[in-house]
């Protein structure tokens, strides 16, 4: 295990939502969402105000506006987000050009050896929050560590403005007080598996074996089994290799009939092959998204031999996913597609980014 590396995770505070704040004054300190106040929209991103309310990211709009009648709705403006997001990262680049982007608002920054020669990762953290402060006027938290799951820890125990360094000798003692739902890769399905296994933070997992954990999460289990015990080698990659293509549509009303159904998966199809053709991705894997009405969500995946590019390959597949979802009696909310696992790559490479889902289209009528 090599503590001697020195990580720093950057996130931004409710990065969109911040963003519009500062550009319209007026919405300062006011409860904000950005995303389509319409019956069918959905919360892309809420300002810490609106978050204390219970407005969350993909939320109706419905529910966020029962939770709070007061919330400003702002469109959103991925161009703008993207220019800053640039602007973010020159800064990083003032420190290290170890930085590996995981979104807009997030990244990894290695800085073991940096441009400054700054000895404590702590004193570049407080800088780089410092110019971004004074220079964008944004909020951002870090977390400092040795390794990649726990700078990332670090950097949600304080949000917002946060700012926390875990140890190499503090680090055991941190992991085994934490809650399993914050282990990095623990959504809740497996939370809940684990908790029937009597796995309910660092603690209780150290405390099981390397086969078991195996045995009950396959590949993932040694994943879990390290994380408990503080370790992950797994480098700061400045250049991350695009792992997979999608797109998804939130539909005008909800849909249970087949011919619905095969129609909007079609446009979902059409609008996937030109995102493809666009930046030459070549995949072998189709995955389906299907939402259904209560907001519940399924994926489906399957494999083939052929690079999947066009319509005539990718559209069949996508019938066939979409054939075995029961969506006459669960009306479905949300279509989307996407295509995964390059040919060059090796598919079962564990802790691989998760499907970069774009929202393209939101279907409305006025």
């Amino acid at each position: 295990m090599n503590t001697e590396r020195k990580i720093i995770h950057i996130d931004m505070d409710a990065f969109y939502a911040s963003v519009e704040q500062r550009d319209h004054p007026e919405l300062k300190g006011k409860p904000v969402a950005v995303g389509h106040a319409e019956k069918r929209g959905v919360v892309a991103a809420a300002s810490y105000e609106a978050r204390k309310f219970g407005v969350r990211s993909a939320m109706s709009s419905v529910k966020a506006l029962k939770l709070c009648p007061q919330l400003h709705f702002v469109e959103g403006r991925m161009e703008v987000y993207k220019e800053v997001s640039g602007q973010i990262h020159e800064i990083f680049h003032r420190y290290t050009d170890l930085i590996e982007p995981i979104s807009l608002d997030e990244a990894f920054l290695d800085v073991t050896h940096n441009k400054k020669g700054i000895e404590l990762a702590v004193d570049i953290a407080r800088e780089i929050k410092r110019s971004i402060r004074e220079e964008l006027h944004l909020i951002a938290s870090a977390g400092i560590s040795y390794n990649k799951f726990l700078a990332k820890i670090a950097s949600d125990y304080r949000k917002p403005d946060g700012l926390c360094t875990i140890h190499p000798a503090q680090a055991q003692t941190f992991i085994d007080r934490l809650p399993i739902e914050s282990f990095w890769g623990v959504g809740p399905v497996t939370a809940q598996k684990m908790h029937t296994l009597g796995i309910y933070n660092g603690k209780t997992l150290r405390e099981c074996s390397l086969d078991m954990l195996v045995r009950q999460f396959g590949k993932a289990g040694q994943i879990y089994y390290n994380f408990a015990r503080g370790i992950d080698e797994r480098p700061v990659e400045p250049v991350r290799i695009r792992k997979s293509i999608g797109c998804e549509h939130t539909l005008e009303k909800d849909i249970s009939t087949t011919s619905s159904a095969i129609i909007e998966l079609y446009h979902v199809a059409c609008e996937l092959c030109e995102r493809l053709e666009r930046k030459e991705f070549k995949g072998t894997t189709l995955t389906l998204k299907v939402k259904f009405h209560d907001f519940t969500q399924i994926t489906r995946s399957i494999s083939t031999d052929k690079t999947l590019r066009i319509l005539k390959d990718i559209l069949p597949l996508a019938k066939q996913l979409l054939s075995g979802v029961d969506y006459q009696n669960h009306p479905i909310r949300l279509l989307g597609l996407s295509v995964s696992n390059p040919k060059e790559e090796n598919p079962e490479e564990l802790l691989q980014q998760p499907a970069q889902w774009v929202q393209l289209k939101l279907k409305f009528k006025d």
